[in-house]
């Protein structure tokens, strides 16, 4: 298979465009509906790219070549696009807006540290992944490095000594520019002095939660109430990347509270809510790493605290209405009891007139 059997055009670099596939000389535009999230990772592979990061119908133009006639069926693990099963399609056309567009990330990563955002410069050119020499690197290209990385602004840049000479890219400077693929400004050497860079999105972002003595109900768009008077508890939570460092707990964007991290967790305690503190609650991690202050915010936590006065009026309420009930019962039921009892006083009182009578017109037949 030709390694130039697909292609991406109209796009900034070799890693973004409108995909066409090349087939018997003629190339092909592809139709969103023949194309999913793993054809796309093998045509980065393909392409000497990082993984794909966009995959959307009219990002680079619409479709001028004829459209590929398959869908393709890649499994994400093939080498190029064309060893991919496929099947066949109805499609000889692709609606407005519907041709595969694609944009890979570059490849480039920072390695040996705890988080992708800082570490030591690789590049992958012509298959390979190196280091890059340190020669002459600066806040300005470490910055382009961050900002493909999707890492925020370059807060350092330094160099590592090797022991030895290793295989290195050493980079044309003022060929490494925001918009331009570091790999394309790589020429092969050998250097013991590598790159090492940090951006500012070293952290991942914390975790805030909150529990109750008396129980916390979640309330709509990720707030939660708590009964007034009760305690409760907000907890700041971050991955383990580095050791020690503090939370500090904001209230409203105003107040602040601060604690060491232990365990890579703070816990904020209220012993009595009051409706002081109903608002919005987030966890910042601080740390000082590479010789800076770094800090990562959590989501807001809304916090609501309702009144006990709607709960202690039940708890009086419900004893009293279920003692006017067996109240009402009892008397109805004595009020049935004796109207049976009268009845049945009055039928007997019946029974005997009319015995009576019965005697009486007995003995007087006799006597005739």
């Amino acid at each position: 298979m030709s390694p130039d059997s697909v292609r991406l055009l109209n796009g900034s670099s070799l890693c973004s465009g409108r995909l066409e596939v090349k087939s018997n000389q003629s190339w092909s535009s592809v139709c969103e509906a023949d194309f999913d999230q793993q054809d796309a990772e093998v045509v980065c592979r393909e392409l000497g790219c990082g993984p794909p990061s966009v995959l959307q119908g009219a990002l680079y133009g619409e479709v001028e070549a004829p459209v590929w006639s398959k869908e393709f069926q890649c499994g994400g693990h093939e080498s190029a696009l064309l060893d991919c099963r496929s099947s066949g399609s109805a499609r000889n056309s692709c609606s407005p807006g519907k041709a595969v567009g694609l944009t890979c990330s570059e490849p480039v990563r920072l390695v040996g540290e705890a988080h992708r955002c800082a570490g030591t410069l690789e590049v992958k050119h012509l298959g390979e992944w190196r280091p890059v020499d340190v020669s002459d690197w600066t806040l300005k290209e470490a910055a382009v490095v961050c900002e493909q990385l999707d890492c925020g602004l370059a807060v350092s840049v330094g160099q590592r000594v090797e022991s030895s000479d290793l295989a290195v890219w050493v980079m044309r400077l003022n060929c490494v520019q925001v918009g331009s693929p570091l790999r394309e400004c790589a020429t092969s050497n050998d250097s013991s002095s590598i790159v090492n860079i940090t951006c500012s999105d070293l952290l991942v972002q914390p975790v805030i939660s909150l529990s109750s003595n008396d129980g916390v109900s979640e309330a709509q768009q990720q707030g939660f109430r708590v009964s007034r008077s009760s305690n409760f508890t907000i907890s700041c939570f971050i991955q383990p990347q580095y050791p020690g460092g503090s939370f500090q707990l904001t209230f409203n964007k105003a107040y602040k509270y601060t604690q060491a991290a232990v365990n890579h967790s703070a816990h904020f305690l209220f012993p009595a809510a009051e409706p002081a503190h109903q608002g919005n609650y987030s966890c910042v991690y601080h740390v000082h790493v590479f010789f800076h202050n770094f800090s990562s915010e959590s989501r807001l936590l809304s916090v609501t605290v309702s009144d006990h006065t709607g709960l202690t009026v039940r708890v009086i309420l419900l004893p009293l209405i279920l003692l006017l009930e067996n109240i009402v019962l009892y008397f109805c039921c004595k009020n049935r009891r004796k109207q049976r009892s009268s009845r049945q006083e009055h039928t007997e009182m019946v029974d005997c007139k009319v015995g009576v009578c019965a005697d009486e017109g007995a003995h007087g037949e006799q006597d005739v």
